[in-house]
């Protein structure tokens, strides 16, 4: 099956581009982004903090069945534009991985269908191609699917 969520990334630079259409309109995907209750639903992870706004901070975890910390992300929002735009760094717990910059842009397509774009700038090209090893296009498709799926009950 073809993936909806289409990552780009061309040899010898640092950054990918990733694109998806959703069924969704341009609101409600912004609040996939933005608002805890849905972040902590399409990502089954806790949100320990979500500053949404310009200079804001936020810090998502996920635990084991065990109570161990399993996953930790945090970043800062440094533009944040309702339905439009956010900027922010992301930077993974635990990892080799070192910080990255994130700018989503959102477009509304029609009424009830919307764009999301992100593109996303590494440290290096090195570490942007660790990560496209890893199953990267995999996981951020089915993020995507996840966000679709608990926001599409709301259309």
């Amino acid at each position: 099956m073809e993936q909806k969520t289409k990552v780009h990334a061309e040899d010898g630079k640092q950054e990918i581009t990733i694109t998806r259409d959703f069924d969704l309109p341009v609101d409600l995907l912004f609040k996939a982004y933005v608002e805890p209750e849905f972040i902590e639903q399409w990502m089954n992870t806790k949100v320990l903090k979500q500053e949404s706004k310009k200079y804001g901070s936020w810090e998502y975890e996920t635990r084991d069945p065990k109570g161990n910390v399993a996953f930790v992300a945090t970043g800062v929002i440094h533009e944040l534009i309702p339905d439009q735009k956010i900027t922010r760094t992301f930077e993974m717990g635990g990892t080799p991985f070192g910080v990255q910059l994130e700018l989503y842009y959102f477009e509304a397509v029609t009424e009830d269908t919307s764009r999301l774009r992100m593109h996303v700038i590494y440290e290096s090209v090195a570490q942007r191609d660790q990560v496209l090893k890893l199953p990267f296009a995999q996981g951020i498709n089915w993020a995507h699917n996840r966000i679709e799926e608990v926001l599409g009950k709301l259309k």
